[in-house]
């Protein structure tokens, strides 16, 4: 298949409908985008060699105006000399280079309608290419997402599966009969012994406020002054 006809494929296809019909979208996005690169190329390769085919052409365009300029010269020379003859003979050497001339100006446009075309071939397909590496960008994130969560799945379900939890749970019950074992094995008579002696510091509390009460209320200086 030709450069051309691949361009008019890859331009007319539509990405969204083939990425939608495939079996596996990455794989054919990945082939498409390296079938556009590939035609790109192609494009710009044709199209360098059209443009270098005009300046040749063009140069040979001006080479062949001194020639038409010079025969032209030469059957004025010839009239001025009354050479008839050889005027006649410039002037045909003359014509012949302006039908060259006239082949070469059509050659030209020719030549130029390809070097628009294929630049405008080159936009389009640079814009398909970029859209195409864009789609390509998106897929790629959306397969790398669902794979990460896909692996997050399957971790969870395997936990789930698992007897993960139920050791846990047995480990959790079995520090729970260890505290309750160690509230049991407290000795009983020591806290009656904190009982007892935080109610002797009471009572050694209750004396002192009392013997201060006691000293507060007496008389100062011995009895006290009875009433005339």
């Amino acid at each position: 298949m030709g450069v051309f006809s691949r361009f008019k494929d890859i331009v007319g296809s539509n990405l969204n409908v083939l990425l939608d019909k495939a079996e596996d979208p990455r794989k054919l996005i990945r082939l498409m985008v390296r079938e556009m690169e590939e035609t790109l190329v192609e494009l710009k390769a044709s199209c360098a060699k059209t443009m270098a085919e005009r300046k040749g052409q063009e140069r040979e365009r001006q080479a062949v105006a001194e020639q038409m300029d010079k025969w032209g010269a030469r059957a004025e020379l010839a009239v001025d000399k009354g050479r008839d003859d050889l005027a006649r003979e410039a002037l045909v050497e003359k014509n012949a280079f302006m039908r060259r001339m006239e082949a070469l100006d059509g050659e030209a446009l020719y030549l130029d309608g390809l070097v628009e075309q294929a630049r405008e071939d080159i936009s389009r397909l640079e814009d398909k290419l970029h859209s195409a590496r864009e789609k390509q960008r998106l897929l790629e994130q959306r397969h790398a997402r669902a794979t990460q969560r896909r692996r997050a799945g399957r971790t969870l379900t395997r936990v789930d599966n698992s007897d993960t939890m139920l050791r846990f749970d047995r480990f959790e019950n079995r520090i729970e009969h260890l505290e309750a074992e160690a509230e049991l094995a407290a000795p009983k008579q020591r806290t009656g012994l904190e009982d007892e002696f935080s109610l002797l510091e009471k009572e050694d509390s209750v004396n002192d406020e009392l013997s201060a009460l006691k000293k507060s209320r007496k008389p100062s200086g011995g009895k006290a002054e009875s009433k005339s």
